[in-house]
């Protein structure tokens, strides 16, 4: 039997980390998780043809995916918001996960994560091929050195 759990849609992103994390726990069959990262990448809003561009691409993904980074330095530390995109439906649903970890925190926060541990919690290390984990890893650097530029440009 097939068990699909319901996205809350929202304006900012998919849905929570927390959401993800126990819709991973939930759905012990990873068939129902690839159709649920699936689920979760047609629910990003996506990004405009203009900012599918060579600077907001990832370099190192055979899918084509895109991040669009923004840095807020009112406060005392950066805080990066990203939006993503993909021409790929799994790798789309791995950049919603990726902006459910990282997108609203600080630079510090970010260059904290155990990245490691949070996708060996998930299980998708092992259920990856080796392109899509190499492409969630060019993302994961991205993202991270997005947030080191973002922590250095205030410290100078």
């Amino acid at each position: 039997m097939e068990r699909h759990l319901p996205i809350q849609k929202r304006t900012d992103m998919a849905t929570s980390l927390q959401d993800i994390i126990d819709s991973f726990d939930f759905l012990d069959d990873w068939e129902d998780r690839y159709k649920y990262l699936i689920d979760l990448g047609k629910e990003l809003p996506g990004l405009s043809d203009d900012e599918k561009n060579e600077v907001n691409k990832v370099r190192g993904c055979v899918s084509q995916v895109w991040l669009v980074t923004e840095v807020d330095t009112s406060g005392a530390e950066p805080v990066l918001t990203y939006r993503g995109d993909s021409d790929a439906l799994i790798v789309q649903g791995l950049v919603a996960v990726a902006l459910a970890l990282f997108s609203g925190k600080t630079a510090r926060e970010i260059l904290d994560t155990d990245v490691d541990g949070f996708f060996n919690t998930l299980g998708l290390k092992e259920h990856l091929t080796p392109q899509r984990s190499n492409g969630l890893k060019s993302m994961i650097g991205r993202i991270r050195a997005d947030a080191d530029a973002a922590q250095r440009s205030v410290q100078a």
